[in-house]
């Protein structure tokens, strides 16, 4: 089972995005286990990851996450995050992780 992290500045608004990619995770019969986070929470999460999604509020940090966790880091797509797409931004950590 594929464990994906979201981060953004408070860990909220991506609480809703989590809900649509556990949706669609079940739709396509994807097994993994997705939780929102603060960026404050990082060094608690980053070595259970295998891919960490960065809110597009916080892509300025991307560097030092990558520098930090020892996975895959992505900052989410700005459309995806403001339509809220699970199926999508799920289809693109596929890609990346499998």
């Amino acid at each position: 089972m594929k464990k994906i992290v979201l981060l953004c500045s408070q860990g909220a608004s991506t609480s809703i995005l989590v809900k649509a990619m556990e949706k669609a995770a079940a739709q396509m019969e994807y097994a993994c286990d997705i939780h929102a986070y603060s960026i404050n929470e990082l060094n608690q999460v980053k070595d259970s990851a295998d891919i960490i999604l960065l809110g597009p509020q916080i892509r300025f940090q991307e560097a030092k996450v990558k520098q930090e966790a020892s996975c895959k880091v992505m900052t989410i797509d700005m459309a995806m995050y403001g339509m809220m797409d699970g199926k999508g931004v799920l289809e693109v950590v596929k890609k990346e992780i499998g």
